[in-house]
């Protein structure tokens, strides 16, 4: 959780950068010249390179430098929307909050306290974490609080769980580190060099073909690039995608209506299929019916998930009867194993069995199902600026499913 840059020094960096002096960057924050020159001498230690071209008109950013100063200005900014949040909704018992939250909480030990605790909900866990002492953590804990003048954890049965003030200040604080920890990544990639971590929400519809493709050929690009996937429902990924733990979200995109502060780039349309076992007496026949399919025993998506949602409002709309499942999994390794060792069928995006329908094992019905359409593509949030390493891999997911458009499963 560690960021890349120490937060201590950042807002002295901040205050050259916008004062263009040290001198009056002292005067502002109250603090000596030579403490302010400490803190950007050892930022660019840290990074490698001068953020400062140091001139007789004043401080002047580098590359490097104005590189550096976005992302420490998008933490700040989230920092300062913690504060507002929290004046805004909870009652202070100090009064409004009269000093920054992004000065009070520009302390690295303060922050990964707080974070770990909201994320463990149990002392002894952080101090172990942190290698510090419980009542240090305590100590972390209270101090905080005193400075904002409200709770920001509660004790239960169940742990330390975050009041309401707990929950703004973590779901910025956590905004923040993430703009942070891309500062690595950004510095190398003006070395020429793309790394860091991306981290990925897969939805279903991704995870057989497209992201698998996409990764391999991004790492086989840039060794130095690690790459984490994160499975789960769309809403589970959703929140990590705004609290700034994921980069972005491939799979089924989601209609503008369901949220103003995501946005989805369509990438390609996918539509379901029905899929049997090489040799099953319905790829057999030359023309299937609804009869048939009828007839047949279904493996179906477990009730109330989008693909099980979308299959019956098919047959719903074309006045089709839903086939009644026998068998209802959204695991793809059981689904796989019954269609193999079965008479079962099942209605699914064949991109999810593709590896299985190109080597024969498994075939597609020749029976269409009608407006079962859902577009893949890159979930992202408003206003994000995603590390170079996610551009990477986004440019190469974009690749991916261009392909897969020109040459259609079959």
């Amino acid at each position: 959780m560690t960021p890349y840059v120490s937060l201590r020094h950042l807002r002295a960096f901040i205050t050259v950068a916008e004062l263009g002096s040290v001198t009056r960057a002292a005067e502002a924050l109250f603090r000596a010249q030579s403490a302010i020159t400490r803190s950007i001498h050892e930022l660019e230690t840290v990074i490698g390179e001068s953020l400062f071209e140091r001139k007789s008109s004043g401080m002047l950013l580098t590359v490097f430098g104005t590189t550096l100063l976005f992302r420490a200005k998008r933490a700040a900014q989230e920092f300062e929307l913690a504060r507002d949040e929290i004046a805004s909704k909870i009652r202070i018992s100090n009064g409004p909050i009269k000093a920054s939250i992004f000065s009070m909480l520009f302390n690295e030990r303060r922050l990964q306290t707080f974070v770990k605790l909201a994320e463990s909900h149990h002392m002894p866990t952080v101090a172990n974490a942190l290698g510090i002492t419980q009542p240090a953590v305590s100590a972390s804990i209270s101090d905080l609080e005193s400075s904002m003048g409200t709770a920001l954890f509660q004790r239960t049965p169940k742990g330390m769980l975050l009041t309401e003030a707990g929950s703004l200040l973590l779901f910025r604080a956590k905004r923040a580190l993430a703009e942070l920890r891309h500062v690595e990544a950004d510095i190398s990639a003006l070395k020429g060099t793309t790394q860091g971590r991306v981290v990925v929400g897969a939805l279903p519809l991704s995870r057989t073909a497209i992201l698998p493709r996409a990764i391999a050929a991004v790492i086989a690009a840039h060794p130095h690039l690690r790459i984490s996937t994160i499975e789960g429902p769309f809403d589970h990924l959703a929140a990590g995608l705004r609290a700034g733990d994921i980069d972005f979200i491939l799979g089924a995109l989601r209609p503008p209506e369901y949220a103003s502060d995501l946005r989805g780039e369509a990438l390609l349309d996918d539509s379901m299929s029905v899929i049997a076992r090489r040799g099953h007496p319905l790829t057999l026949q030359r023309r299937v019916t609804i009869e048939d399919l009828g007839r047949a025993q279904w493996i179906l998506s477990i009730k109330g998930t989008p693909a099980r949602d979308l299959f019956e409002s098919s047959m719903t709309r074309n006045n089709l009867p839903a086939p009644t499942g026998v068998v209802e999994t959204s695991d793809l390794a059981i689904l796989r194993g019954l269609l193999l060792h079965s008479d079962m069928v099942t209605a699914l995006s064949a991109q999810q069995l593709e590896y299985e329908i190109l080597s024969g094992a498994l075939e597609i019905v020749d029976f269409d199902l009608p407006q079962t359409s859902r577009t893949i593509g890159i979930t992202q949030r408003e206003e994000s600026f995603p590390a170079p390493g996610a551009v990477v891999l986004m440019n190469a997911i974009r690749s991916v499913t261009a392909q897969m458009q020109r040459t259609p499963l079959k």
